[in-house]
């Protein structure tokens, strides 16, 4: 999500928490990182401005998956409930070949077990619907539609937030050029069929694999790579001869439906998320990543959380130091998380997969 309007101030109805006079933040991006860190300085009494370049909510997308992290970062946000009320458990997952054969399960029982609580999934307009209805509920902040912001350092507030994605604004600002977005070569195509399979999981092919997870009832997620593939057409072409029911679910759902994108990465790492004792990053403007891990919407979560929660510890005085905490905590998982993403991506799309599939089979069941 990209932010905006450069003439807004940031100013409005100062609030209060907990006896402390609070401040002014401005939030650049309305995207899954930007709304959750307005909910975090609201519920801490800032007074909240949040710029988005679109000109409306923007609703697109499938499905998201909450790792038990993430949602006990919504719960300390106030939305774990409503989260949970639209969500589908994500429990049993197998990797198989495009021939069917199991090679290993994905770790969800063992998530599950460790946490006390299985891994979800959620439609990415649910998720955004509720993060604007919980705004709605703390009585703002006002987002601001439809002007591109073009000069960050001119908003007037305690606190700057950066979260307008990959192509980020206010990171080129603060952060220089050095670090941004890096394509890496393959392009994904993800959708949501009309009928439920029952099988989920991910299947490695050779330089391609196809992911499929609930969403809702009677709906599949899914999700694929494909070397070259720019049409439909050539994307069902390439997954005909795989294992039911891969061909099914990309024959009932409706092209015009499907999302194709690039996908790219932030590199090199950023030295730091936080920058002039009043600027932070959250989200893809922090550390984009690929996709492989599903940890994009997580990591944002848990930026938010742990940023508005460093703000709040600290109040406007304390702005640098609660800025320096919130670095200290997340720049360095967050990273990992994203090295290991792509790490993923080159091991599923090994070209020669001999190997990849011996060593898979080589994990527990």
């Amino acid at each position: 999500m990209s932010g905006e309007n450069a003439t807004v101030d940031g100013t409005g109805t100062t609030g209060t928490s907990g006896g402390r006079e609070t401040g002014t933040a401005v939030v650049a991006g309305a995207g899954i990182g930007g709304l959750a860190t307005a909910i975090g300085l609201r519920r801490a009494g800032w007074t909240v401005t949040v710029l988005e370049r679109r000109a409306a909510p923007e609703r697109y997308g499938t499905a998201f998956g909450l790792h038990p992290t993430a949602q006990t970062a919504l719960d300390r946000l106030g939305l774990g409930d409503a989260l949970r009320a639209r969500a589908a458990p994500y429990r049993h997952a197998r990797i198989r070949r495009p021939d069917g054969t199991v090679l290993a399960a994905l770790p969800l029982e063992r998530i599950e077990r460790r946490a006390g609580r299985p891994e979800l999934l959620i439609a990415r307009p649910h998720l955004i619907d509720a993060l604007l209805a919980e705004l709605d509920r703390l009585g703002g902040p006002r987002i601001a539609y439809g002007q591109p912001l073009t000069d960050p350092g001119a908003l007037a507030a305690d606190l700057v937030v950066g979260a307008d994605g990959i192509n980020s604004v206010v990171r080129t600002t603060y952060f220089g050029g050095r670090s941004g977005p890096r394509p890496i070569g393959t392009v994904a195509w993800i959708g949501i069929a009309g009928f439920e399979t029952g099988l989920y999981g991910e299947t490695w092919g050779e330089g391609r694999f196809f992911g499929m997870t609930p969403v809702e009832p009677g709906r599949t997620n899914w999700y694929a790579t494909v070397p070259a593939a720019t049409t439909a057409r050539e994307v069902r072409e390439a997954f005909a001869d795989w294992h039911d029911p891969i061909p099914r679910v990309l024959a009932a759902t409706d092209p015009g439906t499907w999302i194709r994108y690039e996908m790219r990465h932030l590199h090199p790492a950023l030295p730091r998320f936080v920058a002039d004792g009043r600027v932070a990053l959250v989200g893809d403007a922090a550390h984009a990543m690929t996709p492989n891990l599903g940890q994009g919407a997580c990591t944002a979560l848990l930026d938010a959380e742990a940023l508005t929660r460093a703000v709040a510890a600290g109040g406007p005085g304390g702005l640098p130091g609660a800025l320096r905490a919130y670095d200290a905590e997340r720049r360095r998982s967050a990273q990992r998380v994203a090295f290991g993403s792509r790490n993923l991506h080159r091991f599923m799309t090994a070209r020669r997969p001999a190997l990849r599939d011996a060593l898979l089979r080589m994990l527990p069941g």
